[in-house]
């Protein structure tokens, strides 16, 4: 019978499967332990690794956008303290 797992589950699984490899365990009997075909678990190593690429870009990208936010907050706070002095000086 052929199962469908969720994402959630395929990374459960490929995470028990690294943990079965530390410890000398074939790819082909993990294979068997999970019921699934070698292929089918290429694919997903295949899968997870593109992911991890993803992911990777991904931070990246929100690091520059951390970045760009913190100097736009560091130029509005000068900007508010700027105002606050010129306020005080003129009454």
């Amino acid at each position: 019978m052929r199962k469908r797992r969720t994402a959630e589950q395929v990374l459960r699984l490929l995470n028990e499967a690294d943990a079965d490899l530390a410890k000398g365990l074939s790819v082909g009997n993990i294979c068997r332990k999970f019921g699934v075909s070698e292929n089918t678990y290429y694919r997903w190593r295949r899968v997870q690794g593109s992911e991890k690429t993803d992911d990777a870009r991904r931070v990246r990208e929100l690091e520059g956008e951390v970045g760009r936010l913190k100097r736009l907050v560091a130029d509005l706070a000068l900007d508010r303290q700027m105002l606050q002095e010129v306020v005080k000086k003129k009454w």
